[in-house]
């Protein structure tokens, strides 16, 4: 019997020592999540992605990080490994099982970084079929929620901008209206097209 593969290194690789060190490391690894970079150093995780969706690995469902590495597994090292085929796509009905458990078990309030909590509800919007829509939203206030608290996420921005440069777009977003103001903000329209007062 060969042991349980540690998931500590997906964690790591994902999420690196640093992250947070200023607003411009911040924005490289936005670019090397979302813009593709993160796929070049996936090949050795490719027997992890097989381990999982044979359910070998559910032993990392029991805590918050290594249930979190198993989403990683299954949602985005896919993707990496597989883009452009339909491989890519082909772990994201149990990472969306495994995510919805996390959510319901307390994995997920457990996380304290806002990107170890956005990756780990982001099964909800990738997975596809029925409820989908409704999955959306959920994902929608759990980032709204992530953005009203991730204070040190504004502070990693505001610390691109020049010594007392303007206030950061961040910590303004953050910053609620004055009640006389509410009205004067702009809105998208129902279909997100165009904005409205």
């Amino acid at each position: 019997m060969s042991s349980l593969p540690d998931w500590q290194p997906v964690h790591d690789y994902w999420f690196p020592a640093g992250i947070d060190a200023s607003g411009a490391r911040h924005r490289e690894m936005i670019m090397w999540w979302f813009g593709g970079g993160a796929n070049a150093g996936l090949k050795p995780f490719a027997p992890l992605v097989a381990a999982a969706k044979a359910r070998r690995l559910d032993a990392w469902r029991t805590a918050a990080k290594s249930h979190l590495a198993l989403i990683l597994v299954l949602d985005q090292f896919t993707r990496g490994l597989f883009a452009g085929t339909p491989g890519a796509y082909a772990g994201d009905p149990l990472a969306l099982e495994i995510a919805e458990e996390g959510l319901g078990n307390g994995h997920y309030d457990m996380l304290a970084h806002p990107w170890e909590k956005t990756f780990f509800f982001l099964p909800l919007g990738h997975t596809e079929g029925p409820s989908h829509a409704e999955r959306l939203r959920r994902v929608a206030a759990l980032a709204e929620r992530i953005a009203r608290g991730a204070r040190s996420l504004a502070a990693a921005l505001r610390a691109v901008d020049e010594p007392g440069a303007r206030e950061s777009r961040a910590d303004a977003a953050l910053r609620p209206l004055p009640a006389s103001q509410r009205h004067a903000r702009p809105r998208l329209d129902r279909r997100g097209a165009g904005l409205r007062r």
